[in-house]
């Protein structure tokens, strides 16, 4: 089984949460699912380095780096993904969605009723249970 490695961030402003939503995928269990945002790891990068790209990439943002949250391993049908998220803050809700189809800030409170990406459920369950 093809494995990938990733990172995500739980992005803070004040105390709302970004959560954003994937576009359709041939993949139904990931299509137009809500995520944290992040992507894989390249060579040579750290795991703190390939966040900040890929929220740049994806988010035309830049963050603040707080602290690690949480490793998930979850077993995708035609995957494994390990994904490392990390506590996360922006100074504005000011950003451009480059490759999702939406955005909620949402207390943490908010966040279970949204239809998650199966990997990020724990990071949710995580949150909440630490509200």
């Amino acid at each position: 089984m093809k494995k990938v490695e990733v990172v995500a961030g739980i992005i803070f402003y004040e105390d709302q949460v970004l959560c954003v939503q994937r576009p359709k995928n041939k993949l139904l269990y990931i299509s137009e699912k809500f995520e944290f945002p992040g992507g894989k790891i390249e060579q040579g990068e750290t795991r703190k380095e390939a966040l900040n790209r890929e929220l740049k990439e994806e988010l035309s943002i830049s963050v603040k780096i707080k602290s690690f949250f949480l490793t998930v391993v979850h077993k995708y049908p035609d995957f494994e993904l390990t994904m490392h998220s990390f506590l996360c803050h922006v100074d504005s809700k000011k950003l451009t969605l480059n490759e999702h189809i939406d955005q909620k800030w949402l207390h943490i409170n908010e966040l279970r009723p949204l239809d998650w990406a199966a990997a990020d459920i724990p990071i949710v369950d995580k949150l909440v249970a630490n509200e």
